[in-house]
């Protein structure tokens, strides 16, 4: 092939498609020879399957890594930041410290979670332990907060493994299963509302990591005012944030959407809270992406063809500290407002730009180091073989693009560059090292 880019797409999103338009490209079907296709999971999976044989060439790229599921299936995720934990735990490596409770202190990302039928009773060990806690239960292979319920009773599980068509805990096929994670039960609560964050991260390699985070994130807020109370522990509008939820609501405002930019996020927390704490807080959820990706590195299947934007959902606790609830292989791409539609029209632009640098026809022979200037809204959060020459020439903590890995505590200072070359935040200095 050669001449213009022909771009395929199973999603005919008008942010999507004026983008190809607008660079000239040429549309053809997916049975044609294309080098950029927007695909849903599914046809990822048909073409990188054994029995369709399909070989890709060095002009075509792919919005999907093969087995992505390791970082968005909810179960995988969780079961790959254990194990990368329990790794590092076994080498004695300075992350896996842990504080006198038994806690990660650099790895605590994600909430205490189990994986049932599997885990069942571990969990009920754990429940035990502080019977007057909230969980929430998720099923593995659905989104949009499609089957999500909260409990405080081990009786509520009971009655839902009754449900589920077994009373033995063995349900017929992993798309039955379940994780049970311990309720966030003290959010941030901006106008007595609970919230989450949107972030959206750009995966151009796992081996070496190539990252990078954008800046036009967005927080989405809940219709009714946050309770405790066990009385309104099924009442989907105080605790689920999902706009597929929301929208629904009586409350849910059309204009804005429930919405709230990230930069007006930052305002805010710098306004009530501090510069300090609301820097510190943002280098901490760069730190929780990076460790995500780090710890399915090894299970993924590193294809030069591939990249990805994924949907991180993170929600932060009243003390400021950032968790990781889960990430998302396919962000929607449909628009609730004005501001919704520019602000994935701006995404879509933008990672073109670094996947496809100048609208070019692709070719994965290249570095996938594209110009600063392609960046658009994104940073570069991390570059591990950066990072690793950055070590090896004896150079400081490892950041990106404007200080996005920062160096975590005074403790673990120059500790970390076992793990990509990643180094820890050292407080003693005011300011954060970067990336040159």
């Amino acid at each position: 092939m050669s001449g213009k880019t022909r771009y395929a797409t199973d999603l005919e999103k008008s942010v999507l498609v004026n983008n190809f338009e607008k660079r000239g490209w040429t549309q053809v079907s997916a049975d044609e020879d294309w080098n950029f296709y927007w695909t849903n999971v599914n046809t990822t999976r048909n073409i990188f399957s054994l029995e369709n044989g399909y070989r890709l060439s060095d002009d075509q790229i792919i919005n999907h890594f093969p087995n992505h599921y390791e970082l968005t299936r909810k179960d995988l995720m969780v079961k790959n930041i254990k194990r990368f934990r329990k790794d590092l735990d076994k080498e004695g490596h300075p992350l896996a410290e842990k504080d006198e409770l038994g806690r990660y202190i650099y790895l605590d990302s994600i909430p205490v979670t189990f994986l049932l039928p599997a885990d069942y009773n571990l969990f009920v060990e754990e429940f035990r332990k502080n019977p007057s806690s909230t969980w929430i239960m998720k099923p593995c292979g659905k989104a949009r907060g499609i089957g999500i319920f909260l409990i405080n009773k081990l009786s509520q599980i009971k009655k839902w493994s009754r449900d589920s068509r077994t009373s033995s805990f063995a349900p017929p096929s992993a798309r039955d299963a379940y994780v049970i994670s311990r309720y966030i039960d003290n959010p941030l609560l901006i106008g007595g509302k609970k919230f989450d964050l949107r972030m959206y991260v750009l995966v151009t390699s796992y081996r070496p990591l190539k990252c990078y985070m954008y800046r036009l994130g967005f927080c989405r807020f809940c219709t009714v005012k946050y309770t405790q109370s066990s009385n309104e522990l099924d009442n989907m509008f105080v605790h689920l944030t999902n706009v597929s939820i929301q929208k629904h609501g009586e409350e849910y405002n059309p204009v804005h959407g429930g919405k709230w930019t990230i930069s007006n996020l930052r305002l805010y927390l710098e306004g009530t809270r501090g510069k300090s704490v609301t820097d510190k807080l943002f280098d901490e959820i760069n730190w929780l992406t990076v460790m995500s990706l780090k710890a399915v590195s090894g299970s993924m299947a590193n294809d030069r063809h591939c990249f990805e934007v994924y949907g991180y959902d993170i929600i932060i606790d009243d003390k400021l500290k950032p968790w990781l609830i889960e990430v998302n292989a396919s962000p929607s791409l449909s628009s609730t407002t004005a501001n919704d539609r520019i602000m994935k029209y701006n995404l879509m632009n933008d990672t073109i730009n670094v996947v496809a640098p100048g609208g070019e026809v692709p070719d994965v022979r290249w570095n996938k180091i594209p110009p600063r200037d392609a960046y658009g809204h994104y940073d570069l959060l991390y570059d591990e073989e950066l990072a690793h020459q950055q070590n090896e020439g004896g150079v400081g903590g490892a950041t990106a693009g404007g200080g996005a890995v920062g160096e975590r505590d005074s403790r673990s200072r120059g500790l970390l560059g076992g793990v990509g070359g990643i180094r820890a935040r050292d407080h003693s200095r005011n300011r954060a090292t970067t990336w040159k």
